[in-house]
């Protein structure tokens, strides 16, 4: 048994020695270019055609220069050197995955801000962002097609004894003609986010431009709102509590949508969607008001059993997601049984993403043409 062991340690070792090896002797491509979500005018941070990332920080009196990148970033960040002029750059191990991350400098133990990049509110605070060119990106870009618009609503809420915020995507069009009327998804951010992620890191907005323009889906209208997800520590969310967040979203902010916007008031018209923590939240309030949504979409946040299901006799559509480096044996098998107990559920699978926004808006991108079909 000994020997054994011995023996699959010696395998291992040879084996990540070699892996190792062969990754060290890729030859990093210098085509790098700024980023899109640099500052104006900023030429750092760079990314190149391989998916490589390049920082530079200026900081002569520092000791220690480490970028920390987000969720699909590789392990430990990516130390900087400081040249002889008192910069430090560096170039991240290995390629990122395709699309946005998170990330921030931490400089002899402070965190800070890349300032040459844009900042997007994740993390429980507001980070730097990068994007790596995907090879699929033509779907969210900016393109020459009608656009909708996104609005700040505030909207009140007694349960919490304020005022609250939301974004409200309307599609191109909507202003033109004011007797027609439209769905409605209510679409949540994950944890440590807020309700300017889907529209800002997601790009939901240009990807429903998208799809209007080439008839893909019929127009619907997109609620974001805060999920009162920050409250609770990571790593506490069997703790939380959906009861708060239930009675803004359904008691409050759903009848203001429905006064304030042309919408199609009923359950038919209706459908919620989440990523990560805020597809848990979806899953709690769909379960918990069956009577409310008529579509429901869990992307990275968990799979509906038939059991769970069996009291919403108006259900239309499951649609669960997940990136391929996530679980995407448990998505799969969870809607092959639904399927198999008469639901019409659909799964989806994000090659090569984890837990991060480029499985989220491919994830959007599958969803909508499956939402509000007569």
């Amino acid at each position: 048994m000994k020997y054994k062991i011995f023996s699959l340690i010696i395998v291992l070792v040879i084996t990540g020695s070699f892996c190792f090896a062969q990754t060290s002797k890729v030859e990093i491509k210098e085509d790098f270019k700024p980023s899109v979500l640099n500052q104006p005018g900023k030429e750092y941070p760079m990314v190149n055609s391989q998916g490589y990332a390049r920082f530079r920080i200026e900081a002569p009196e520092a000791q220690s220069v480490v970028v920390s990148l987000g969720l699909g970033g590789t392990r430990g960040g990516t130390p900087l050197t400081k040249n002889e002029d008192g910069v430090w750059m560096g170039t991240t191990a290995g390629p990122m995955d395709e699309g946005f991350h998170y990330y921030h400098v931490t400089i002899d133990g402070g965190v800070f801000n890349d300032p040459g990049a844009l900042n997007y509110y994740g993390s429980v605070r507001w980070e730097s962002g990068i994007e790596i060119p995907a090879h699929d990106q033509d779907f969210y870009a900016l393109k020459n097609v009608p656009h909708g618009h996104v609005q700040q609503v505030i909207f009140p809420s007694p349960s919490t004894e304020t005022s609250r915020r939301a974004f409200v995507y309307t599609p191109p069009g909507y202003d033109k003609n004011q007797s027609e009327r439209y769905p409605v998804l209510y679409l949540q951010h994950g944890w440590g986010e807020d309700e300017t992620a889907w529209m800002n890191q997601g790009r939901a907005n240009l990807i429903m431009d998208n799809l209007i323009a080439e008839g893909k889906i019929d127009p619907f209208i997109i609620v974001n709102t805060y999920g009162m997800t920050n409250e609770i520590k990571f790593g506490g969310l069997r703790n939380f509590d959906i009861t708060p967040f239930q009675t803004v979203l359904v008691d409050e902010l759903i009848p203001y949508v429905d006064e304030h916007f042309h919408t199609i008031p009923d359950q038919a018209h209706r459908a919620m969607a989440g990523l990560s923590m805020g597809g848990m939240e979806t899953k709690d309030i769909t379960l918990n008001k069956p009577e409310v949504f008529s579509h429901y979409a869990l992307l990275s946040g968990g799979v509906y059993a038939p059991e769970d299901l069996k009291d919403h006799a108006n259900l239309k559509l499951v649609f669960i997601s997940c990136g391929s480096k996530e679980r995407p044996d448990g998505v799969k098998n969870a809607v092959v049984a639904l399927k198999d107990a008469g639901y019409n559920a659909v799964s989806y699978v994000s090659e090569g993403t984890a837990h991060e926004f480029q499985t989220w808006r491919r994830s959007l991108y599958q969803l909508a043409p499956l939402l509000f079909k007569e």
